[in-house]
């Protein structure tokens, strides 16, 4: 069973920082392409990065350069390290698990996790 678990959500001001953890079950992070989607409510939920299993990664431009995305594949964690935080930036954070990515957009999801909310005043 495939389980991905967020943690690391909460409120900060305006240029803070927040690193956000997504802990996998039943899979290898290092098979798969990892990112991590934002939505706020009556949007559309949107790619923000995305980590190939090669480690490459990409940014949506509006968080390019603020935030870097990582994993540690011997704890199966994903990271996102989120700086100069923006209230454009508040969001239910979620990440997910699939088969491949095109740019910051991971695609063929089998897996998503529960969600982590940002808010950034």
């Amino acid at each position: 069973h495939v389980q991905l678990v967020e943690s690391g959500g909460g409120s900060v001001q305006a240029g803070g920082s927040l690193r956000l953890s997504c802990a996998a079950s039943g899979i290898k992070y290092r098979h798969y392409c990892m990112g991590w989607f934002r939505q706020v409510p009556g949007k559309e939920r949107e790619g923000v990065a995305a980590i190939g299993s090669d480690g490459s990664t990409s940014y949506a431009d509006s968080v390019k350069g603020r935030v870097t995305i990582s994993k540690d594949n011997a704890k199966n964690t994903l990271y996102l390290q989120m700086n100069s935080l923006k209230p454009e930036d508040t969001a239910m954070y979620y990440c997910a698990a699939g088969l491949r990515r095109v740019g910051w957009v991971v695609r063929a999801i089998f897996e998503w996790g529960q969600g982590t909310q940002v808010t950034v005043s």
